[in-house]
């Protein structure tokens, strides 16, 4: 297994992804086009999306999902800053709690930086 947390991370969402597609569950299915075409542009343009998934994925305290909108986020040029006011609101939002997923969420974009 690779070393790099994206790395990491990456391995495994698609070997199980892969895994979970092939047992024909069609609502499964159904759930990834449904999230897959949802943060397609539309009204609102990728970057947006994208920023609402993080911060949404913060307040419910989802590490994996943090990590997909982070590296996404990264992918469509989102800068430093404008993650970090994005978790800033999620923390805001989602109170304390949210704390220990925003440290995670900081070493992971900084991982996303070193990669680059």
């Amino acid at each position: 297994m690779p070393n790099n947390p994206v790395e990491e991370f990456n391995a495994y969402r698609e070997k199980m992804n892969e895994k979970l597609l092939a047992d024909s569950n069609k609502l499964i299915k159904r759930i990834f086009n449904l999230d897959t075409n949802a943060y397609m542009e539309g009204a609102l343009d990728v970057k947006t999306k994208e920023l609402l998934g993080l911060v949404a994925s913060a307040v419910l305290r989802c590490d994996d999902c943090v990590k997909y909108h982070l590296e996404t986020s990264h992918k469509n040029g989102v800068s430093k800053e404008e993650v970090m006011e994005a978790l800033g609101i999620a923390t805001l939002v989602g109170g304390t709690i949210v704390v220990p997923h925003l440290r995670r969420a900081y070493e992971f974009w900084e991982a996303l930086e070193n990669q680059s």
